[in-house]
């Protein structure tokens, strides 16, 4: 075994920490030690060490939390956990986490050595997402999930009916590729598909720009222009944030639901329609009916068929194959082979909450194609994506003055390269007292 590597010892048991290390030390290591999973990970990130023993049964944050944290943000170093307290679900639980040995208490100095040479003998090997034969794709709308799947039931029966249609969902769960699926599939496809983001368009211009207006119908109107409702006839009009509409646009809109014909801007004389309406909100329509802000007759003229679009942290069943698909649209854009995402990663990616949802997910992948070489690994990610781990009460991070303290001083000497007459001068001590708190 080669000599002097690194083994961080983490056990609330100062028995098993001070037996752990000088088995450990007999071994060949140089042994660290910590009594709980804090102290652990300042010492991992000021330290070079090839190999962590961790306990499972420890207070505040155990050894669950533990070996996710280090899968995320050190995946490189491998974990071999304890426990007094033997359970096979934990045993299955914990190594899928990332450990690469289990050995129950008590255990010999025998056991732990061929434990440890069984750890460092493992490679950490990278696997890419394996294609998947049940991939489902519903003209460009990507997902495999039961919800998907109703989803993709709910379009296929409404294609060809003219009935109005709401789409509901947060911002980049697709509410337009829905609304595009919905016209494209139907026997409307050869007419026009016309979006309108309602959010996007000035108040005092969208009424124009939905109904149109004739030459002087007001300032700057030089000539005649058609709305989009009449640009849209004979196909389907998609009104999406429908509920940036202002009061009176959403009278209007009523009537021409319930008339089917527009009065162009400076008119008098109607004209028909023939098109079918879907709008879409990512907001709670109910709560600004009861606020005022928006018509409840109008709200049941545009609801007659709902569809909701789940977020994506509902479906992540769905997230490796829109990997997938992303990774193959932006390294064939960017004359690349795909990138190789680990099943760590891909795990990270699973358990994040995505609150962009397929926008998000999307532009990440978009970027990491054009940042990395040929492997994503978990370095490159963010810290927002990967598990956090910190002692919280009321929302609020709270550690004793005496962890502080700790903590401040090891930072400072990590910037300082263990100067001690450095740190002892920012720190505004003496060396004695530094090296009295080191010690």
């Amino acid at each position: 075994m080669k000599q002097k590597l690194s083994v961080l010892i983490i056990d609330d048991s100062f028995d098993m920490v001070e037996v752990l290390s000088r088995h450990s030390a007999a071994m060949g290591f140089n042994p660290f030690s910590a009594t709980t999973v804090l102290e652990g990970i300042q010492i991992i990130e000021s330290t070079s060490i090839d190999l962590v023993i961790t306990d499972m049964k420890m207070p505040e944050i155990g050894g669950f939390q533990f070996v996710k944290y280090m899968s995320q943000h050190f995946p490189n170093i491998p974990i071999l956990v304890i426990t007094g307290f033997p359970d096979v679900r934990d045993a299955v639980e914990v190594m899928k986490m990332g450990a690469l040995e289990y050995l129950i208490k008590p255990f010999t100095y025998e056991e732990l050595e061929q434990s440890i040479v069984k750890v460092l003998g493992e490679h950490n090997v990278s696997h890419v997402i394996e294609e998947d034969e049940q991939r489902t794709s519903f003209h460009g709308i990507i997902g495999k999930s039961q919800a998907m799947q109703q989803l993709f039931a709910t379009i296929d029966k409404t294609k060809n009916n003219v009935a109005s249609v709401l789409i509901s969902g947060e911002s980049g769960t697709g509410k337009e590729m829905v609304a595009r699926a919905i016209h494209y599939n139907s026997k409307f496809s050869a007419a026009p598909f016309v979006p309108v983001n309602c959010g996007a368009i000035p108040e005092n211009l969208l009424e124009s720009e939905l109904f149109g207006h004739v030459k002087g119908a007001f300032t700057g109107a030089t000539s005649s222009r058609i709305g989009f409702f009449q640009a849209a006839q004979g196909g389907t009009l998609f009104l999406d944030e429908i509920t940036n509409t202002s009061l009176s646009v959403q009278a209007k809109l009523l009537r021409v639901i319930q008339e089917k014909e527009v009065t162009m801007l400076g008119d008098v004389k109607p004209q028909k329609i023939n098109l079918r309406l879907i709008s879409a909100s990512n907001s709670n329509i109910s709560e600004l009916i009861e606020k005022g802000v928006f018509r409840e007759d109008l709200f049941y003229r545009l609801n007659i068929i709902s569809i909701h679009i789940p977020p994506l942290r509902d479906r992540k069943e769905d997230i490796p194959l829109l990997i997938r698909f992303f990774n193959k649209k932006f390294s064939k854009e960017n004359e690349k082979p795909p990138l190789r995402i680990g099943k760590r990663v891909l795990k990270i990616f699973t358990e994040y909450s995505w609150p962009g949802n397929v926008r998000e997910l999307e532009n990440f992948i978009h970027r990491m194609v054009i940042l990395c070489d040929k492997h994503m690994e978990i370095e490159q990610l963010p810290n927002y994506m990967k598990t956090t781990l910190t002692k919280k009460l009321s929302g609020h991070q709270l550690i004793t003055l005496e962890e502080a303290e700790r903590l401040h001083i090891l930072k400072v000497l990590s910037a300082t390269n263990n100067n001690k007459t450095k740190a002892a001068e920012i720190l505004a001590i003496d060396r004695k007292t530094l090296r009295s708190k080191l010690k």
